[in-house]
């Protein structure tokens, strides 16, 4: 039995349109970075223009098209498709704000509080004692945990690094210094109750989490009350989130974790640039 990777006489690699919802100030802002880019580099020459690599790569991560469908499509390799991609992402990373900068300019813009909520990403199930890490009690499932910070609003302004999925909210907030930096910009941030115990001061916290039933201590209709004017507040940042998991490469993460936080932060400025248009 011989192996060969023709194809068959009567057959031939079949190509289709698909629409891309994206905006073109999207499409022209990944192009004029990569135009930058190779100008930096001194890249005289590539096998397309900036403007349909750019096109090819938000496919990718818009409708989580694999590497090898986006490459046979446009007569390149996979592998090309993939320093595309990588290449891309690096230089969205690097716009990402810093968490002090980012709260600096909201407390510029008049702004008085933030909204924090967790987040978790399913990811592939992997073999080994490493991936145990990644499950999350709370979700029943693998995945990577992250913290989002966004405005009154619901803008998203921050995201951490991803963490392993077992991570409790308020350890990667304290990992982060998040009390700190709100501390030094002068803000106060909305979270849910799962950042209960993150800040300890009763008089005047900085973080306001709302009140918490149990078996022996019932609600009082006061703190009910508190309760839900509290979560209609903190519900812009879960709409942010939602934004950001319309990029459907985050549906359940493929790629090596080591990289999530670099796509994800990649993603909060393409975000950014399709709600701000």
């Amino acid at each position: 039995m011989t192996k060969s990777k023709k194809h068959a006489e009567d057959t031939c690699p079949l190509v289709y349109q698909c629409r891309l919802p994206l905006s073109t100030r999207t499409v022209n802002h990944l192009a004029d970075l990569l135009r930058r880019h190779l100008k930096v580099i001194r890249s005289r020459w590539r096998i397309l223009p900036p403007g349909k690599i750019a096109v090819i790569v938000l496919a990718v991560l818009r409708h989580d098209q694999r590497l090898a469908d986006m490459a046979g499509g446009n007569d390149v390799s996979e592998s090309t498709v993939r320093r595309w991609r990588d290449e891309l992402i690096a230089l969205l990373t690097a716009q990402s704000p810093r968490l002090d900068r980012a709260l600096t300019k909201v407390a510029k813009q008049g702004g008085e509080v933030v909204l924090i909520g967790g987040t978790l990403l399913a990811t592939q199930r992997r073999t080994g004692k490493a991936d145990r890490r990644n499950y999350s009690g709370k979700h029943h499932h693998h995945g990577l945990h992250f913290l989002a910070l966004s405005d009154e609003r619901g803008q998203l302004i921050w995201i951490s690094a991803a963490r392993p999925g077992r991570t409790h909210d308020n350890t990667a907030a304290r990992h982060d210094h998040i009390l700190a930096h709100l501390c030094a910009a002068g803000l106060g941030a909305l979270a849910d109750l799962g950042f209960r115990g993150l800040d300890n001061d009763v008089l005047d916290p900085v973080v306001v989490t709302g009140f918490h039933a149990s078996r022996t201590h019932k609600l009082t209709p006061l703190q009910k009350t508190a309760n839900r004017v509290l979560a209609v507040g903190h519900a812009p940042v879960e709409h942010g989130s939602a934004h950001l998991k319309n990029w459907r490469i985050i549906t359940k993460l493929r790629t090596d974790p080591a990289r999530a936080t670099h796509l994800l932060r990649a993603l909060l400025v393409l975000t950014n640039l399709e709600v701000n248009r």
